[in-house]
């Protein structure tokens, strides 16, 4: 279970013996192993799909209530609204919203073609409410698929950390592509110092904040100042951008370990965005 939220500009302090444990783990993985890795990226997730069928992440009843743009950005009461979910996985996310907002269509895309197989053979999958697609949001695949600024929000939940860094720009400016000015992208992902980071063993770090799973997957763990650097260099303009600090409680094994996320709200702007890229993964 998870212990009450709370919200801040700073994300939290380390203890002395965590401080020492990444002082120690410094030692990047081999350039050959992390191109391989970027190559194999979507195999890998899609063994994870395999391995873990539908059953590895709960689904997503907090959405609606954490991010309110879902429900207020409604110009009239009936109106229907256009979403996309961004890395929509198994569903999670997508069927709790969907269940509870019948008002909504909504586009989702996975890298994985096995979680979106996943996503069709579910029950609730309608098409006349929903349409998935296999897309690879650090290229152009998405306007094949969504019509340009036809979205009225975006949700990027727990997707844009699997994404290399230096690629995450592009992802941005792709979702930048099909949302309706003035509308936003909705962000939720792991923040720096969350108890999922200090786990990794020595060998797993790929760059700062950066790191590879056992099973090839992999994970960055956002700073509030870096995540804004990447939304405002792609056009948005920052509406709020804080960590949300939780303790997950394990009664059973008597264990409290800290969570940290960041989420985030970003608007896409009126004026053209100039293109920027940046070599943004090495942030110290």
């Amino acid at each position: 279970m998870a212990a009450l939220q709370r919200r801040g500009l700073q994300t939290r302090i380390l203890s002395s013996e965590e401080e020492e444990k990444l002082k120690r783990d410094q030692a990047l993985v081999s350039d050959f192993k992390q191109q391989k890795l970027e190559k194999e990226a979507q195999k890998n997730w899609d063994l994870f799909y395999k391995r873990n069928s539908t059953n590895f992440f709960k689904d997503r009843h907090w959405t609606t209530r954490e991010f309110e743009e879902l429900r207020s950005c409604r110009e009239f009461e009936d109106q229907k609204l256009t979403i996309l979910e961004a890395g929509c996985g198994v569903g999670n996310c997508l069927f709790p919203l969907l269940e509870e907002d019948p008002g909504i269509f909504a586009y989702a895309c996975d890298f994985s073609p096995r979680a979106v197989e996943y996503v069709k053979q579910n029950p609730l999958y309608d098409t006349e409410r929903c349409k998935v697609f296999q897309c690879d949001l650090t290229k152009d695949d998405l306007l094949e698929h969504v019509p340009p600024e036809s979205v009225d929000a975006v949700t990027l939940i727990f997707v844009l950390s699997a994404v290399h860094p230096d690629k995450m720009h592009l992802v941005l400016q792709n979702v930048y592509k099909v949302l309706k000015p003035g509308r936003s992208v909705l962000f939720r992902d792991y923040g720096l110092y969350d108890h999922a980071m200090l786990r990794f063993k020595a060998g797993s770090k790929l760059a700062e904040n950066f790191y590879v799973r056992q099973d090839g997957t992999r994970s960055y763990f956002f700073t509030g100042e870096f995540l804004a650097r990447l939304f405002l260099d792609a056009g948005y303009e920052e509406e709020v951008n804080e960590y949300v600090f939780r303790e997950t409680v394990n009664k059973k094994e008597g264990l409290c370990v800290p969570r940290v996320f960041l989420q985030s709200k970003f608007r896409k702007s009126q004026k053209t965005p100039v293109p920027v890229t940046l070599d943004l993964g090495h942030e110290s």
